[in-house]
């Protein structure tokens, strides 16, 4: 299923009713059970020893409703399986937490998201190492590298400076030195760029932004591609060794992930996340070409001194981006020329919303120094090239023209 095809939508829309569902209905239904009984005592054992198929043993681990999440996201990214957590960041927790130990060494782009650059703080605290290095050039990436390198961490599209990594070319490297390359894919999704096409061995999504949309759902999705030979990883516990080689880094994520750690999305948030989805490809069509007038816009007004997304042909990875990607999806940033308005300009805007996150079908806005890169500091902001008056946009649904007409009047 190739995201440019019409069966992108088609099969998210029917995916439910062909897996087969309860009672005739098009959904699959909420699943609120915690417990789970059997008729067969052997059906009990099987299910905590692996060897009884397509069941459940606790809440904790999964429902039937998350796990039609899972099969639909698995689709998108066209991988082997995947696990559903409460947010995007427990996904990535999970991802860290149940594959590395004290003593291994992580590569990251150190443009990632704010949250995700303090979860590596809390690593280093646990005796794992990250380097962060400009991973828009693939040699940066490459002299990094350890011995004891276990993984390499980048982001499709950073958020908030726009940043690319050279997906392509760490992916051929990961490949070549047997590192597991793992791709957050949050921005763009699946319907714009597939993380497996460069090799990544996981994808990492937060449901809450482009999946889900609509700003109602919190959660979070692992992928695993097949790309990436698991029999090699040293860190998998003797415990997953016997089953089959390519689920062993998946299952070993979810026991740990969820039994253990409890990073569980609810049933509840699970059917909202999938109806959600119903509509990926139509709304990153729409917010992705509104994203590119309003930037063009606001790159050709008197006013604004930088504008940041991947579509404008100065964006320093444009190529590549076009090249990669369908679209530029829903993310820009934009910087005054004159940063003392900032707060004056945003508080005369009256559609886009001041609101604290982002990917959701209304326009938000938030200056991102003073607020989500704020515990950072200033070093780590001037690392990462966020100026202080620069401002995220979330673009939503609205039309490209009422948000124009919206950002002249504001910044008249």
């Amino acid at each position: 299923m190739n995201e440019d095809s019409p069966e992108f939508t088609t099969s998210l829309l029917h995916a439910d009713r062909r897996a087969g569902v309860e009672h005739g209905s098009i959904h699959k239904p909420i699943h609120t059970a915690v417990q789970f009984g059997f008729e067969r005592t052997e059906d009990l054992i099987g299910v905590f020893q692996g060897t009884l198929k397509n069941a459940y043993s606790y809440g904790r681990q999964g429902t039937p409703t998350s796990a039609a999440l899972e099969a639909k996201v698995t689709m998108l990214e066209q991988g082997i399986g995947s696990i559903c957590f409460g947010t995007g960041m427990a996904a990535l927790s999970a991802v860290f937490l149940t594959l590395l130990k004290a003593g291994d060494h992580v590569v990251s782009s150190r443009y990632v998201f704010g949250n995700t650059n303090s979860l590596f703080g809390t690593l280093g605290d646990l005796g794992i190492g990250v380097s962060k290095v400009d991973a828009c050039a693939v040699d940066k990436v490459r002299e990094a590298l350890r011995p004891n390198t276990r993984m390499v961490f980048v982001e499709t599209i950073a958020n908030p400076g726009t940043q690319i990594p050279d997906l392509e070319a760490i992916g051929m490297l990961c490949r070549e030195r047997g590192i597991l390359y793992v791709v957050d894919n949050t921005i763009t999704s699946p319907a714009l760029f597939r993380p497996k096409s460069v090799g990544a061995g996981l994808v990492v999504n937060s449901l809450t932004k482009t999946i889900g949309g609509h700003g109602a759902a919190l959660g979070g999705a692992v992928t695993d591609t097949g790309e990436f030979d698991w029999q090699a990883y040293p860190n998998i516990s003797p415990s997953y060794r016997g089953m089959d080689p390519r689920q062993q880094g998946l299952q070993q994520i979810k026991k740990k992930g969820l039994r253990d750690m409890g990073a569980s999305l609810s049933p509840e948030q699970a059917h909202r996340i999938s109806l959600g989805s119903e509509t990926l490809s139509l709304r990153v069509a729409q917010t992705s070409a509104t994203a590119l007038t309003l930037a063009r816009y606001l790159q050709a007004h008197p006013a604004i001194g930088a504008v940041h997304y991947p579509m404008l042909e100065n964006h320093p990875q444009h190529t590549m981006a076009k090249r990669l990607f369908k679209s530029g999806s829903w993310l820009f940033g934009f910087e005054l020329r004159d940063s003392t308005r900032m707060v004056a300009v945003l508080d005369r805007l009256q559609l886009p919303i001041k609101a604290t996150g982002l990917g959701d079908n209304r326009t938000l806005v938030i200056p991102v120094a003073p607020t989500i890169f704020w515990e950072s500091g200033a070093a780590v902001r001037a690392e990462m090239g966020i100026a202080d008056g620069l401002v995220r946009v979330s673009v939503g649904l609205e039309s490209a023209d009422a948000l124009m007409a919206d950002f002249e009047r504001a910044l008249g």
